[in-house]
C-alpha cells in the first residue's frame, strides 16, 4: 500500500433511502457560473476552472492509458465540484463498457492511514492513550515494544520493517491473513534502524496502530471509524474493501504487464490491508473528510496541530511527514497530502489547508501515477495562485511565439538577433500544436553575470518543457530558450 465495512443495522426502507441520498449527493457542480466556459472562452484559450480541471483529467488519462478517474474539488472550504472521466469497466466479450461516474467507489489505499491516525488522536482526546505511550503497552511481544512509541509508528520513524513494499500482489497475499499473523512475522524482526533516527515508510506501523485502536477503544477498528468519523461527516459510501470486494456498480480494478493489455487486477486476501489501506469510497465522500480537515471540525485544534506537524528525527532532520499525512510546502503554501495504492487502484489527496482547497483523484489502474499528476496539476489551478510578474511575462511571450510573433521591445540586442526568421518559424511550428499548457510556473531563480536567471517548467500531459531566461536589471531579456525537461 503505497503512499502511492460493515453497514450499520437499519430497515430495508432506510437502506434504500440512504442509497438514494448518497447517489444524489455524489454529483456536485457549485462552481460560479462565471467560471464555466463558453465557446468564446474555449476558442480563446481563456483559463476557466471547470474546463481546466476537466482538461487536466482527460489528458492525463489519455497520456497514461489509465481507464478512469473520479475527481472531487474543495474550494473555499466547501465541496464545489465532482466529475468522473473514462471507463470504470472496460468492454469484455460478455459485458459492455461502463463509463465512470461520481457515484462509483474506488479503493483509496494508504490514504486510509490518516483515518487510523485520526482514530488514535480521538482516543488520546478521550484520555485512553497518549502518542508517547510505548506500543508494547497495548500489544505485547513486539520488537522493542517498550521503546517504540505510538507517535513513531504513525510517523514511520519506528524501525519496523514494511510487510508490503512491492507494487504488485505477491502469491502469499492472495490468501487471508490476520493482523496478528502480520505482526508476528514482521513486527518481531530486528528493527531496520534505531527508533526515531530514520524515516522509512512501513505498512506494518499501521497494522500496529489499528490494533492499538481496537485495544484502547474496545471495538473493531471499522466500527470505531464509522461511529466517530464516517457517520458524523455523512460519508455514506465508505466500504471496508479488506472484508468485502467492491460491487459491479463500482470501478473495476486493473493492472498491466509492461505495455501489455489492461487486465482485471487480483484482489488481495482478506486481512492484508487492515488499518493501512482498507478503505474504499467515492471521491465525493473523501472530499467531505477534506472539508473537515480544513474546518478542523472533528478533532481538537491540538490534535490537528500534531497531525499536521512534521515529525523530526532525533538529529533534528525533518521527515516531511506528520501523523498519517505528508507535510509539504507548495509554492509557500502548506500542503497536507497522501497517495494510496492497492491492487488495481491508485489515489491521491492533497489539501491546501490554509487556502481552503483540496483536490482528490481516484484511478483504477495500479503502479501508474495518473492520480498524482491530476492532483498536482489541478490543485494550483483551484487555489488560483496569482502568477508572478516573471511568469506573466514569460507566458505572454510563449503564447506569442506559438502564433509566430514576439514583442522585440522586451528583448536585449543579442536575444533580438537570436530570434531570426528561422528561429521564429521553428518556435511556432513546434509549440503551436501543443496548445495551452496545463501548468506554467517558475521553479528557480538565481543571479549570474549581472542578470537574473530563471527556470520555468511548462507541463503538458506526458511532456514537460524547460524554459530558461536571463533578465537584465532594466527588464530586458537576454535569453529565452525552450528545451525538453530532463
Amino acid at each position: 500500500m503505497k503512499q502511492p465495512g460493515r453497514l450499520l443495522g437499519c430497515t430495508m426502507l432506510s437502506v434504500l433511502w440512504l442509497a438514494g441520498v448518497a447517489a444524489q449527493a455524489q454529483t456536485i457542480d457549485m462552481l460560479d457560473p462565471a467560471l464555466h466556459p463558453t465557446d468564446e472562452d474555449l476558442s480563446a484559450g481563456t483559463p476557466v476552472l471547470q474546463s481546466s480541471i476537466d482538461r487536466i483529467a482527460r489528458q492525463v488519462l489519455e497520456e497514461t492509458g489509465v481507464p478512469s478517474a473520479s475527481v472531487a474539488v474543495v474550494k473555499g472550504g466547501k465541496l464545489v465540484y465532482t466529475n468522473a472521466y473514462g471507463q470504470a469497466r472496460l468492454e469484455t466479450k460478455i459485458a459492455p463498457a461502463l463509463a465512470a461516474t461520481p457515484q462509483m467507489r474506488y479503493s483509496i489505499g494508504s490514504i486510509s492511514k490518516q483515518f487510523t491516525a485520526a482514530a488514535i488522536l480521538l482516543l488520546q482526546e478521550e484520555g485512553k492513550l497518549t502518542l508517547d505511550d510505548p506500543v508494547g503497552k497495548y500489544i505485547p511481544g513486539l520488537t522493542r515494544g517498550h521503546e517504540v512509541t505510538i507517535r513513531q509508528i504513525l510517523s514511520h520513524t519506528s524501525g519496523y520493517q514494511d510487510y508490503w513494499p512491492e507494487d504488485y500482489v505477491m502469491t502469499p497475499m492472495l490468501k487471508p491473513v490476520s493482523a496478528r499473523q502480520i505482526l508476528d512475522t514482521w513486527a518481531k524482526k530486528p528493527l531496520d534502524f534505531e527508533p526515531g533516527t530514520q524515516w522509512q515508510y512501513s505498512n506494518t506501523n499501521y497494522v500496529i496502530a489499528g490494533r492499538i485502536v481496537e485495544q484502547a477503544s474496545g471495538e473493531p477498528l471499522m466500527e470505531f471509524l464509522t461511529r466517530r468519523i464516517f457517520r458524523p461527516l455523512g460519508m455514506q459510501s465508505v466500504r471496508n474493501s479488506d472484508e468485502t470486494s467492491l460491487t459491479q456498480a463500482d470501478a473495476t480494478a486493473y493492472y498491466r504487464h509492461a505495455l501489455g493489455p489492461l487486465r482485471v487486477a487480483p484482489q488481495e486476501g482478506r486481512g492484508w490491508m487492515f488499518a493501512a489501506g482498507e478503505l474504499a469510497m467515492t471521491a465525493h465522500d473523501l472530499a467531505l473528510w477534506d472539508q473537515s480537515l480544513i474546518a478542523q471540525k472533528l478533532l481538537n485544534p491540538e490534535s490537528y496541530k500534531q497531525m499536521f506537524t512534521e515529525v523530526k528525527l532525533k538529529n533534528g532532520k525533518g521527515t516531511h511527514y506528520g501523523l498519517g499525512v505528508e507535510v509539504m510546502s507548495r509554492d509557500g503554501h502548506r500542503s497536507i497530502e497522501h497517495s494510496g495504492e492497492v491492487s488495481g487502484f491508485v489515489a491521491d489527496n492533497e489539501v491546501l489547508v490554509d487556502d481552503g482547497v483540496a483536490v482528490i483523484a481516484l484511478t483504477n489502474q495500479d503502479a501508474v501515477g495518473a492520480a498524482s499528476q491530476i492532483v498536482h496539476l489541478a490543485a494550483p489551478v483551484v487555489a488560483g495562485y496569482p502568477p508572478t510578474g516573471p511568469e506573466k511575462q514569460a507566458l505572454a511571450i510563449y503564447h506569442g511565439l506559438q502564433q509566430g510573433r514576439i514583442d522585440r521591445s522586451l528583448l536585449a540586442p543579442n536575444l533580438s538577433d537570436y530570434f531570426t526568421a528561422e528561429a521564429m518559424a521553428d518556435f511556432q511550428s513546434s509549440l503551436a500544436p501543443l496548445g495551452e499548457p496545463l501548468s506554467f510556473r517558475q521553479i528557480s531563480t538565481e543571479l549570474r553575470g549581472g542578470m537574473s536567471f530563471r527556470s520555468f517548467e511548462i507541463v503538458y500531459p506526458g511532456k514537460r518543457l524547460r524554459l530558461t531566461t536571463y533578465t537584465y536589471p532594466d527588464g530586458k531579456l537576454e535569453q529565452y530558450l525552450i528545451a525538453p525537461a530532463e
